[in-house]
């Protein structure tokens, strides 16, 4: 959850004095990690979960400040447009049925939502972009009234010198367009997965879930529309990339892939954020340095696809998160648990390694291959270990379910929930019905009628049932 901020106006001094707070701060989280001072205990697991509201119409419901009231739930709150709320699952230890627990979770506060929002004569729709979505649904009016919101808006143009945005996807279709806020950001919905882990691990994790993002993003994809335009398996991807764009060095890039793997410790991401990415937020707070409050939210302005989290437990211990961002929403509660499933078990099957499968493959090619395999999904065929060029579904099905498989059984979960969850993904690749494909199959069969499609897409949501025995009834 972002930080909501006192104001959205800033001096020359805040940035001076934040910098330097900032600098403190990473010295001080440096000298914890030499000292062994963050916690080093079990594993947990946890998501983000953002949802469009719909109206009867499936056009966007601005109604999400109704719907935090009728709540009242601090783990729900807003997002940046007034049509989309943010879902967040209590962390789980990582072993026996937590599977089953998120997704008991998860179904319980979307029914709960679901209930609320009807009141206001909406409903929640998980999916990766909102087919029904148009350009002037996301001006700045449909931002949500936050201070945060608005600064980053005024600080993204400023780095910019108030040049417009320019959108640029070409898939299927092609779209192009110029814009004048952040406010594109707001199209794309994501569940991020999140993985505590130890310091002595985290680099280790954090290169394992780069190395399985293609992968992971192919067997998930959910986004195939934007405008009515038919363009990548997962639009998500290049869309958030070019909707915060500072427009300045590419190593300055707020959304990237990164540019290397971490090789010793992953410090290497707190240093870069401090040397390379100006900060957009100098809001000035008063925790003690020990809080950690500057450097968290400085790193909450730089939204890496595998994002290094700093948290604290009850008793004000820190500790170090994976979030895993690739993820697109939806399209029902056991998908996404599944999602997370393949990505708990791959992940820690691989970081586990004796030799780091990252010295397999150049990170070059592994970043090549998550841009390949949010274009073209299952059908891509990308670099994998040893200099072998394989079709993901293959890479999917001969190495990286084995490996959850591994993973998951090694964290003591237990073996009906391996079963089931990755049961779940394995026939997902067997029959190729991702939920872009579903709904690109729906278009084959109806025509492109974008509000047809998303209330075909509502129906089936509501069974339940995971995406691949979805119906394609109109």
């Amino acid at each position: 959850m972002g930080r909501e901020i006192a104001g959205a106006h800033f001096t020359e001094q805040d940035f001076v004095e934040f910098a330097a707070r900032l600098r403190e701060e990473t010295a001080l989280l440096e000298h914890w990690l030499e000292a062994d001072r963050l916690d080093d205990s079990a594993p947990t697991a946890g998501f983000e979960l953002e949802a469009c509201l719909v109206d009867p119409q499936m056009q966007p419901a601005p109604q999400v400040e109704s719907l935090l009231a009728g709540l009242n739930d601090p783990l729900i709150v807003a997002e940046l447009a007034t049509f989309n709320a943010e879902i967040n699952g209590a962390p789980v230890a990582l072993t026996g049925d937590c599977l089953s627990r998120l997704a008991a979770e998860l179904a319980a506060t979307l029914e709960r939502c679901d209930r609320v929002a009807a009141g206001l004569g909406a409903r929640l729709l998980t999916i990766g972009i909102l087919p029904t979505l148009r350009p002037q649904h996301l001006g700045l009016s449909a931002m949500t009234p936050r201070q945060r919101y608005r600064a980053l808006n005024d600080q993204i143009f400023a780095l910019r010198h108030d040049r417009p945005l320019k959108l640029e996807i070409a898939g299927r279709d092609r779209l192009a367009l110029e814009w004048h806020d952040v406010m594109l950001e707001a199209a794309s919905t994501s569940f991020q997965i999140h993985l505590k882990v130890t310091p002595d691990e985290a680099a280790r994790v954090y290169n394992a879930s780069k190395l399985i993002s293609g992968p992971m993003v192919a067997i998930t994809a959910n986004s195939p529309y934007l405008f009515g335009r038919d363009l990548w398996d997962e639009t998500r991807i290049p869309l958030f990339e070019q909707a915060v764009s500072p427009g300045g060095p590419i190593l300055q890039e707020r959304v990237s892939f990164g540019f290397r793997y971490a090789e010793r410790s992953i410090m290497e991401t707190f240093r870069a954020n401090l040397d390379r990415y100006p900060i957009l937020l100098p809001q000035l707070m008063t925790e003690a340095p020990q809080a950690l409050a500057h450097l968290c939210l400085h790193n909450g302005t730089i939204w890496r696809w595998n994002r290094p989290l700093l948290g604290f437990d009850a008793e004000r211990r820190p500790h170090l998160r994976i979030e895993h961002r690739v993820v697109p929403a939806g399209p029902t509660v056991s998908d996404m648990i599944a999602n997370a499933a393949l990505y708990l078990g791959a992940v820690r099957d691989l970081a586990g390694e004796k030799e780091p499968p990252e010295s397999r493959i150049p990170f070059v090619q592994t970043r090549a291959a998550f841009y390949s395999c949010a274009r073209e999904g299952l059908n891509a065929e990308i670099h994998w270990l040893d200099g072998a060029i394989l079709p993901v579904a293959r890479i999917l099905g001969e190495d990286l379910l084995p490996r959850a498989r591994r993973g998951l059984r090694a964290a003591d979960i237990d073996p009906p929930e391996v079963a089931h969850w990755l049961g779940i993904i394995e026939r997902r690749l067997g029959s190729g019905r991702t939920g872009a494909r579903w709904q690109r199959a729906w278009v084959e069969r109806h025509g492109a009628d974008m509000t047809g499609l998303a209330a075909a897409y509502l129906d089936q949501q509501g069974t339940g049932r995971p995406v691949h025995e979805w119906a394609l009834a109109g």
